[in-house]
């Protein structure tokens, strides 16, 4: 099932590191890099990095690294060979394998997204223009969407007939079971999932049709909403509604607002605020969280004020813990949702976002609101309460706030309060520091300064490397010049592979994995106004001086030998002092490196 070696560089190529990232991360440019919060781990401070030019990214917290084809296979948990699809299937490339079986299989994938977007089509022509849609488009009407709305969320209609699509369509019995479009009745007939129903196509992050949500029309059978099944190419619990529209928004604002309805991010978008996604049809899982998170941290949670939507909201503390994002929620008049108050006033909607409660408050104002405190005993009852959600918070400031406004709320002194966490009365939490990375310069990493800045002058400007190496003329080539110049293993092992290999690409995929760790984090470090030939000059004169220390050794122990080894240390100590003057440079370090060579030749 291998994908031929130059299909799979053609598409390499042709993918876009940073565009295909920014799906799944709000990217921000820093200098020549860009920089974000890592979609693999839960972090605060951004260490995932990305050099757009060479393809290659590598977090500073987790470790991750890799190009184009590694991250889609990381962060969609694909196969590699499928990861190259899903690449070559958005880039327009056409595959070649060397097994029938594998593109047999890339054309069942492509046969399933196509036919998705064929229903997504013709569904959403029935409702602009089929007679049998009167009712739906006069329904959508009443709502206030108009068709701009209809239009840019591509809504459609399910017809009454039971195999309308199908036979539009004339899709096989096997794409229509496996896109969710339909399945074979009793009767051995192909029919058709949706019939009567107003329909909201779901699109994966990337804009590709992946199910739809059906919604009833009023006085009509059956239940008020219904879902496609999971898919190969949908699951419930990793996909969000409208997330293909709403990232730009997102990522600009910084806020992510989540809702439980298709309807109810429409209004959000209606009333100005185009940054709502919704789950389609399941609770909020860890999976969604975890996605939200790579495209903001602030994360609003706007269900609507009835019981269920307040127990949906109280589930999500020990995310915002975990995961190191910010819970919000939007609190809305009793007995309203979001559609409702985005219809008769919008205006409002976008004030409830904007004040929006951090979790914790809302959580503490609901307990305040069922408590009695007008009793002594129902004030202690509600500090006790209280007191423990306090606990869970995983800032000691922030707890210390909401114990002071528990206490003058239920009357107790904030001191007792505080005993209590102390006394281990209440939860705590652990408060281990987080380990924070700066990778505006990167870490050594235990590697010798000066070898880690002409590795990143060799990673970055690797014709300044070549251009000095022709002026040194090395005689005996650069064969071993890595082992003279660099004193740590994986910094010799990665200007080993840099020399040999043709591209940076395939010296990070030849190299040992301590030498491949060290070039992926060299890829996506910046490097400016450095010059090769100084960087590596340093070298030299490091590796020189080295030298001339050991002679004065032999000197001092063995005077008796200054006379063999003093013309040449004296012929060293002249050469180092030509090496830091630019002119004489290039004919210093090409002799320093000849004589340096053959002493470590020498070398039993």
């Amino acid at each position: 099932m291998a994908i031929l070696a130059e299909d799979v560089a053609r598409v390499r190529q042709a993918a876009d590191l940073v565009e295909i990232a920014g799906e799944h991360s709000a990217l921000k440019r820093v200098g020549l890099r860009w920089m974000g919060i890592c979609p693999f781990h839960a972090e605060n401070s951004p260490s995932f990095s990305i050099n757009g030019e060479e393809g290659l990214f590598y977090c500073f917290g987790c470790q991750k690294k890799g190009d184009v084809i590694t991250f889609v296979r990381e962060i969609e948990h694909l196969e590699f060979v499928q990861a190259v699809e899903r690449l070559a299937a958005r880039a327009g490339i056409q595959l070649r394998y060397d097994n029938s079986a594998a593109s047999k299989d890339s054309q069942q994938r492509a046969l399933l997204t196509a036919a998705m977007e064929r229903a997504v089509e013709w569904y959403h022509e029935r409702l602009l223009t089929s007679p049998d849609a009167k009712l739906a488009r006069s329904y959508l009407r009443e709502r206030g969407y108009d068709s701009d709305v209809v239009r840019t969320f591509r809504i459609g209609w399910a017809p009454y007939g039971w195999d309308e699509l199908a036979t539009a369509l004339r899709l096989p019995e096997k794409v229509l079971k496996e896109t969710g479009l339909g399945f074979v009745n009793r009767r051995g007939r192909p029919q058709d999932a949706f019939r009567r129903r107003i329909l909201f196509p779901i699109f994966d992050v990337a804009g590709a049709p992946v199910a739809f949500g059906g919604r009833n029309l009023p006085g009509a059978d059956g239940p008020k909403y219904r879902n496609s099944s999971e898919t190969f190419l949908y699951s419930k619990s990793r996909t969000l509604y409208a997330l293909n529209w709403a990232k730009v928004d997102v990522v600009a604002k910084g806020e992510i607002v989540v809702c439980e309805g298709y309807t109810d991010v429409i209004g959000f978008f209606r009333a100005g605020v185009p940054r709502a996604v919704a789950t389609c049809g399941t609770a909020l899982t860890e999976d969604h969280v975890r996605q939200l998170k790579n495209f903001a941290t602030r994360i609003v949670l706007a269900y609507d004020s009835d019981g269920a939507g307040q127990e949906a909201a109280a589930r999500f503390y020990e995310w915002e813990r975990k995961l190191g994002i910010d819970i919000f929620v939007a609190v809305f008049p009793t007995g309203s949702d979001p559609a409702d108050v985005a219809r008769t006033n919008p205006e409002l909607l976008r004030t409830i976002v904007t004040q929006a409660q951090p979790f914790l408050r809302f959580r503490l104002d609901r307990a305040f609101a069922g408590a009695d405190l007008r009793s002594v005993e129902g004030r202690a009852r509600a500090a006790e309460k209280c007191a423990a959600m306090v606990a869970e918070h995983p800032n000691q400031l922030v707890r210390d706030q909401y114990l002071m406004l528990v206490a003058d709320r239920c009357s107790v002194p904030v001191e007792r309060l505080r005993e209590s966490l102390v006394g281990g009365r209440v939860r705590t939490v652990d408060l281990r520091p987080t380990r924070v990375v700066d990778v505006r310069r990167g870490s050594s990493d235990g590697i010798p300064q000066v070898e880690w800045e002409a590795l990143r002058v060799a990673v970055h400007q690797p014709e300044g490397v070549v251009l000095w190496l022709d002026r040194i003329a090395p005689p005996s080539g650069v064969a071993g010049l890595e082992e003279m110049l660099f004193d740590d293993e994986r910094a010799r092992g990665a200007f080993r592979a840099l020399i040999e290999a043709p591209t940076l690409h395939d010296a990070v995929g030849a190299a040992d994995p301590g030498a491949s760790d060290l070039l992926s984090q060299l890829a996506v470090q910046e490097v400016r106004d450095a010059d090769a030939a100084e960087e590596f000059g340093r070298l030299v004169d490091r590796a020189a001086n080295r030298a001339i220390r050991e002679f004065d050794v032999q000197a001092r122990v063995n005077p008796e030998v200054f006379a063999d080894i003093g013309p040449t240390l004296g012929w060293l100590k002249l050469t180092v002092e030509q090496l830091r003057r630019t002119e004489t440079a290039p004919a210093a370090a090409s002799g320093l490196i000849a004589f340096l060579t053959e002493q470590m030749g020498a070398r039993p």
